[in-house]
């Protein structure tokens, strides 16, 4: 079972909840969420683990890149790497310009001199230009194929696990993670190909330094490891204070919802919760604004710190240039080349910073999209099953358990029960008894963790999962509001098969749906989501009916229909029932309900309690041999009896 959702869990503060200043006693404690990983993982990292994590980081980003598109991978490389050639070339360009232009010549000549380096610098100029479309180009086309291949098999893995894998914890907040990841793999590539870019850019400059005098290296490291320092100390700082406010922003998220929500709003005015949240809303904010305020104040000293130290190195480095002018070491022109050079390798030493930073935490993010697809090749079915799924003669359910992870007894204990072909089944009993589950198990939707369940004397194991679920229809209690128009909703009980319109309404007339369709404002073709434009709200009873509708379109061989008309009015409950009743015979349905009174026609009534099929027989025989079911058929009649 996963965690209940975080709306929920402020929403239950409301009655416990005694005015405090301490944002923790106010609001409940909130799980780690999948997006903080990777700014857990960058906030705890030094430089040291960086460093170490930087190559392999680097090499999945690079494989990730070339398996999406080698084309556009390798355009990206060898612009990165030219412009990076072209960085350096335009730098001892320019040195021969400034060597040309402070010669002691004459100024025709001296810009004659010149000329030719002017040349080579424009045409660098150009050219890294040219090599900086061509990367925008390449990058623009690379990303949709890097997003579309991760997004792709994230999907198939999703879609493809069983159903039981969502009752874990572990695996809910594994997927939520791989989604995280799944976003930071175009992010993974780029700040890829951005470090690289700010690393050719310290190497060229590195270069040029070399060239004008080797001394100039060493200034170089010294006038620019303050800042770097500076960025690399302040993004861990922002790091930290962010992940520790993760949660006050979740919570202000959830706040904000409640308080702005469409969902939340009469329930807001009914029981007057403004002046709560709006105190809650305080509460968390003056927590947040002191902090935000210290972080400032943090950053601000680093900054400073290293704006003081650059500028002292900075001091020293202009110092060791006017040496080596006096000197006679270097030219002016040298030492004006090497002023451009340390003003450039400032600006590319602060991309590499940040780029470092940005590669590791999306890094962590990939890490998970990757361990995630590892392990949900363990929730994948066996695919074993190879024996076609004939019409359906009998369904045989043998000492059938299953238990769910978090529960200390069975959900299902030992079931053993038979349906055969045209009978009309009913599972009754108390909520939490087993009745859904034994009817997901019976769906082939769940394996029982005991006993075995088989199809004409097949085991559902040996049996072909497609063809076998294609001969199923489950109309669920928890049914999902698909936001489609009317009509595709109730296709959706044929998704893949051509349906006709006329077999759409005969389907929805079954389930008292079509009546109710004709009234929306496009009829069948009306959207069911007030999310886009011209959507429209439907009814709990409403939506049951469309979901009745779907069920009835597959007219399946096995028809599982889960509390359907626990939103109904009297009269679209009772033709709701005449539907199912006129497959009785006909086709086999299998009925969950708690409205013992539409299920006195059933061919067999199963009795369930705290797991266990505790008495089985038809209405007659059930109310004559006493026991639960009497007891619970009785207890509903009490209800409609009228008062003397």
């Amino acid at each position: 079972m996963s965690a209940p959702s975080e709306a929920a869990t402020v929403t239950a503060t409301v009655a416990a909840a005694e005015p405090t200043s301490a944002v923790d006693s106010v609001l409940p404690k909130m799980r780690t969420m999948w997006w903080e990983e990777g700014l857990r993982a960058r906030a705890d990292a030094g430089l040291r683990t960086l460093a170490q994590a930087l190559p392999r980081l680097v090499g999945t980003a690079l494989r990730i890149a070339w398996r999406a598109d080698r084309a556009r991978t390798a355009i990206v490389l060898s612009c990165t790497v030219l412009a990076g050639v072209m960085s350096t070339a335009g730098l001892l360009a320019t040195q021969q310009v400034l060597v040309g232009l402070f010669s002691a010549a004459p100024t025709p000549d001296r810009v004659a001199t010149a000329l030719p380096a002017l040349v080579v610098l424009a045409g660098a100029a150009a050219v890294r230009a040219g090599m900086g479309i061509a990367t925008g180009y390449a990058l623009n086309g690379l990303t949709p194929r890097v997003d579309r291949e991760v997004q792709r098999r994230l999907f198939e893995a999703t879609t493809a696990v069983r159903l039981d894998a969502f009752d874990e914890d572990a695996f809910a907040d594994d997927m939520e993670r791989a989604a995280r990841g799944m976003d930071s793999v175009i992010r993974l590539v780029n700040a890829m190909m951005a470090l690289a870019a700010g690393t050719i850019g310290v190497l060229a400059v590195a270069v040029a330094l070399v060239v004008v005098h080797p001394l100039l290296l060493g200034a170089m490291l010294v006038a620019t490891v303050p800042n770097a320092w500076a960025a690399l100390k302040t993004g861990h700082l922002e790091y930290r204070t962010y992940l520790a406010g993760s949660v006050r922003r979740r919570r202000m998220w959830i706040l904000n919802r409640l308080m702005a929500d469409r969902l939340t709003a009469a329930e807001l005015r009914a029981y007057g919760l403004r002046g709560f949240l709006l105190g809650q809303y305080d509460t968390v904010m003056e927590t947040e604004t002191r902090i935000q305020l210290d972080l400032a104040r943090r950053v601000t000293t680093t900054n400073a710190l290293g704006a003081m130290a650059g500028g002292v190195a900075g001091g020293a480095v202009y110092g060791l240039l006017g040496w080596l002018l006096l000197d006679g070491a270097i030219p002016l022109a040298a030492a004006a080349t090497a002023v451009i050079a340390l003003q450039a390798a400032r600006h590319s030493l602060a991309t590499v910073t940040y780029q470092v930073d940005a590669l590791y935490m999306e890094g962590r993010h990939f890490d998970d999209y990757t361990g995630f697809m590892a392990r949900a090749r363990a929730h994948v079915p066996a695919t074993d099953g190879t024996l076609p799924a004939a019409e359906l003669e009998e369904l045989r359910v043998e000492a059938v358990s299953l238990s769910y992870p978090d529960r200390a007894a069975p959900a299902v204990d030992g079931v053993s029960l038979v349906v055969r072909a045209g009978q009309t089944v009913a599972f009754v009993g108390e909520n939490g008894s087993g009745k859904t589950t034994l009817a997901a198990i019976i769906a082939a939707l769940r394996e029982p963790s005991g006993g075995t369940v088989s199809w004409n004397g097949v085991p559902f194991a040996e049996l072909d999962a497609d063809q076998l679920r294609a001969r199923i229809t489950v109309v669920s209690q928890d049914y999902w509001k698909w936001p489609f128009t009317a009509e595709v909703n109730i296709r959706l009980g044929e998704a893949g098969a051509p349906v006709s319109h006329e077999r759409v309404e005969a389907a929805a007339s079954r389930a008292v749906a079509h009546d109710m369709i004709m009234q929306l404002p496009f009829g069948y073709d009306t959207l069911l989501d007030r999310t886009f434009a011209d959507g429209q709200d439907l009814s709990g009873g409403q939506w049951q009916r469309i979901t009745a509708a779907r069920g009835f379109l597959r007219d399946a061989d096995l028809l599982i229909m889960d509390e359907p008309s626990s939103a109904l009015d009297p009269r679209a409950e009772d033709a709701l029932f005449q539907a199912i009743r006129d497959r009785q015979g006909r086709r086999t349905t299998i009925l969950i309900t708690h409205r013992l009174a539409n299920v006195r026609h059933a061919d067999a009534i199963h009795v369930l309690h705290e797991g266990r099929l505790v008495q089985s027989g038809r209405h007659d025989e059930l109310m004559a041999a006493g026991g639960r079911y009497a007891e619970l058929f009785t207890i509903q009649a009490h209800g409609y009896l009228a008062a003397d």
